[in-house]
Formats: C-alpha cells, sequence, structure tokens
C-alpha cells in the first residue's frame, strides 16, 4: 500500500494557505478591497468546494433530494459573502481554517441536508458475512458509477483536491494492531481498500462519517473538530471511535477467509 504523499503535502499546504491569508483577507476587507479579496479567497476555494461535493453527493445517493437540485457552487457563492461580512469573528488566524469548515457545514444544515437514520447497521456490523459485504460492495459501487467513487455532482479538475484517500492507517492506529494493518495489507489492493472503507463510511450515521472525514482527510484536530460540529470534544473522541471500531470489524469480519486472526 503507497501512500499518495503529494495529496497529503497538498492537505498541509492548503491549511498554510488558509492560515497566512487570514492577515491579508483583514486588511483588504478594512480598505474595501472587495476584489482582491474575493480573488484571494477564490484560492481557498478547491478543497472546500470538494468538501461540499462529498456532503451533497452523499445526500443525492440517500435520496434527500435530487442531483440538480442543489449543486457545491451554491455552497460556494454564499461562502464567499459570509467569509466577507463575517471574517472579524475569528479572533486569531490559526482558528482560520476550521471556521471555514464550520461555515460550510452551518450552510450545508441550512439547505436541510438531514438524514433519518437507521441503526440497524451500525449495531449489527460485526454479524454481516463476507457475501453480504460483498454484495453491499456491489450495489454501493454500481450505485456509484461502478468504481466506489461518488461522481452525483461534477467534479473539480484537479485530482489531487478531488479524492479520499483512506488507508488502513485512518482505521488501525494503535501499536497492538499494527499486526492487523500488515496481514490486510498483504492481501487486499490499495483500491480495495479504499472502496471497502468509503462504502462503510456511507452507511455510518452522518455525524460519525463527518467526524471521521473532518479528522482525516480534512486533517483537523478533535477540538477543531468540537468547535466546527457544536459538541463536545468527547463527543467528537466517541464519535471518532465509533466511527474507526465499525471500519475496523467490517474489513476483519469481511476479509476473515483470508486473513487468520
Amino acid at each position: 500500500m503507497q501512500t499518495n504523499v503529494s495529496y497529503y503535502q497538498n492537505k498541509k499546504a492548503f491549511r498554510v494557505l488558509v492560515t497566512k491569508s487570514f492577515t491579508d483577507l483583514i486588511k483588504l476587507k478594512k480598505e474595501g478591497n472587495q476584489t482582491s479579496f474575493n480573488a484571494l479567497v477564490l484560492q481557498m476555494m478547491p478543497q472546500i468546494r470538494q468538501y461540499a461535493n462529498t456532503q451533497l453527493n452523499i445526500a443525492i445517493k440517500k435520496g434527500h433530494f435530487s442531483k440538480n437540485k442543489y449543486k457545491a457552487d451554491d455552497i460556494i457563492d454564499q461562502l464567499f459573502i459570509e467569509i466577507y461580512d463575517h471574517i472579524e469573528e475569528v479572533k486569531k488566524e490559526e482558528h482560520f481554517y476550521q471556521w471555514l469548515y464550520k461555515k460550510t457545514n452551518a450552510l450545508l444544515e441550512d439547505l436541510s441536508i438531514t438524514e433519518e437514520f437507521d441503526d440497524f447497521f451500525f449495531k449489527n456490523i460485526d454479524d454481516y458475512s463476507k457475501p453480504e459485504w460483498d454484495a453491499m460492495q456491489e450495489k454501493y459501487s454500481s450505485d456509484a458509477d461502478g468504481d466506489g467513487h461518488l461522481k452525483l455532482i461534477e467534479e473539480f479538475e484537479d485530482r489531487s483536491y478531488n479524492h479520499n484517500d483512506y488507508t488502513l492507517n485512518h482505521v488501525f492506529i494503535e501499536n497492538k494492531e499494527k499486526k492487523w494493518i500488515e496481514k490486510i495489507d498483504k492481501d487486499l489492493s490499495e483500491e480495495d481498500i479504499k472502496k471497502h472503507i468509503s462504502m462503510v463510511l456511507h452507511n455510518l450515521p452522518s455525524a460519525m462519517r463527518n467526524v471521521f472525514e473532518l479528522f482525516t482527510t480534512q486533517e483537523l484536530s478533535l477540538e477543531e473538530i468540537a468547535q466546527i460540529r457544536n459538541n463536545t470534544i468527547k463527543d467528537v473522541e466517541h464519535l471518532l471511535k465509533d466511527a474507526k471500531k465499525a471500519l475496523q470489524l467490517s474489513l476483519l469480519n469481511r476479509y476473515t477467509t483470508k486473513i487468520e486472526y
């Protein structure tokens, strides 16, 4: 399994860009230079747009509204306004990154992206057989244009911003779990792992999925996620722990015919 180094470098570079732009944005607003302000904000939008796309695609796939009802650009257009009107809410430049996601989440919630969660999947995740997992994967992949990636809304051209490179390191993090990484990694391709994790996350409760994504693909800390979601740190820790546990059980149970443990 190979790590997409350029992908993670882009993530870190994006956070640096957002943080370092804050002072300039404040200055441009004070000067009344909204054109330059918007031009600088535009540089931050590819990754925010990808994040909004992911949330909208899941809502569409779950049947909450039609494909053509909303687009990520609807979120981005409003986000430009929110940033310009409320950027003074941010007291320190290092808080600007998480504030962007907090505003984006709020705009998504305003579109009434809600999810009625049937807890049957989560409660019974340890009971599915390998054939049941395979059938679930086949249906998920078929619904997602056959490759396990949601493509319901147009995608941004820069692929480095536009996919979730889930890895086993996102699921198994403790030293005692290293043996599972080695065993699963030996028998499964990188693409199989990404498809499986994406499929399981799709079926988890929205709060659990959102915390996992913010922590792994957006590289936000638990404290930052708590502020974005208006949760306690303890709640976020619990959601992340449950998401990882569900993913661990699903991988181990699905591939027990390949992996003896």
